[in-house]
């Protein structure tokens, strides 16, 4: 995994931890989803789709696929991804990255990720890239 990779799923991480808000008092009533924290959740969720995508990457230029792939729209680097990697692992990278592209999306209408999301995202991400860097 290069360093790259790394950051973006530390700040993935960080987001989901940090609210960068000063706690609020003891006695004050607090709503459970502000404007800030379904931002810093969407946030995580592009950190993440970034990760996977710069994995695919990397193990798309380790197999030496062609530059139109590489470059390409992501649909095809992920079908090409099934002639260099296992069936499973490529499954599970579609199937999460399209999970994450729905939750990087705004919509007026909808809330947003929520942080269980994000959190089984982020664990899944990791384990796609691992898998993705053997």
């Amino acid at each position: 995994m290069n360093q790259t990779i790394r950051q973006l799923l530390d700040t993935a991480g960080l987001l989901l931890t940090d609210t960068g808000e000063p706690a609020p008092p003891a006695d004050t009533a607090v709503p459970a989803a502000s404007a800030a924290t379904a931002s810093r959740y969407r946030g995580a969720a592009f950190a993440l789709r970034v990760a996977l995508e710069s994995a695919v990457a990397d193990r798309l230029t380790a197999h030496r696929a062609p530059r139109a792939i590489r470059e390409g729209t992501q649909r095809s680097a992920f079908l090409w991804l099934r002639g260099c990697a296992e069936a499973g692992t490529a499954r599970r990278a579609k199937a999460v990255w399209s999970q994450l592209c729905l939750g990087c999306h705004y919509h007026q209408y909808e809330i947003g990720p929520t942080e269980e999301q994000v959190r089984t995202w982020h664990a899944e991400v990791a384990a796609v890239i691992a898998l993705l860097a053997r």
